[in-house]
């Protein structure tokens, strides 16, 4: 990420901490409730990994690969799923986005800029400039600016009814305004990284 290292570890702890509620989310709530708490999970850990600071755990030349592979699988899962559920439409944008920044940190690092992940925090250029593809990088910030605008606004309601009513039955992993919020960080995030991108 370009700026300082403070910044990419915010964002690591903040998307790790979300992907690990995701992840307590899995043993609650119906079977697409769960698929979904999964799909949220893997994105707020991967999302967490790509955003350590560079100047203290350079990944390995192969590592974007592996991110690009494992998002290109998580992406082709959301599509079959979308059939059943358009919120796996939204996991499938996210994991597309995700190989997105993974292809595009690994021709930075093959750029002869440094490392992919080296180059991408210390602000150095490739592949049509700073952001990948502009018109690409410009639509899933858009997409991401929307997304998080219509997650807040939604969340604003589903608190206020959550306070006047007491605790979920379930236990706190089942409360529908902590996974919206889980769904509002991780699209904030999303958007920091696309814009440091």
């Amino acid at each position: 990420m370009h700026g300082p290292a403070m910044s990419g570890w915010l964002l690591m702890a903040l998307c790790a901490v979300t992907g690990s509620y995701c992840l307590l989310r899995t043993r609650t709530g119906s079977a697409e409730e769960r698929r979904a708490a999964r799909a949220e999970a893997l994105m707020g850990f991967g999302m967490a990994a790509m955003a350590i600071p560079a100047a203290a755990v350079a990944p390995p030349a192969w590592g974007w690969g592996v991110y690009a592979v494992l998002f290109g699988v998580a992406a082709l899962r959301a599509l079959w799923f979308s059939r059943r559920s358009g919120h796996h439409l939204h996991h499938l944008v996210g994991s597309a986005a995700m190989v997105y920044m993974a292809v595009v940190m690994a021709r930075a690092g093959t750029g002869g800029h440094g490392g992919g992940h080296a180059s991408h925090a210390m602000g150095s250029h490739s592949m049509a400039g700073a952001g990948g593809i502009p018109l690409l990088t410009g639509l899933l910030l858009v997409y991401y600016a929307v997304y998080v605008l219509r997650s807040g606004a939604r969340l604003v309601p589903v608190a206020a009814a959550a306070t006047g009513g007491g605790p979920a039955p379930g236990g706190w992993g089942a409360r529908p305004e902590l996974a919206l919020a889980c769904r509002l960080t991780m699209g904030i995030a999303m958007f920091a990284m696309l814009l440091t991108l």
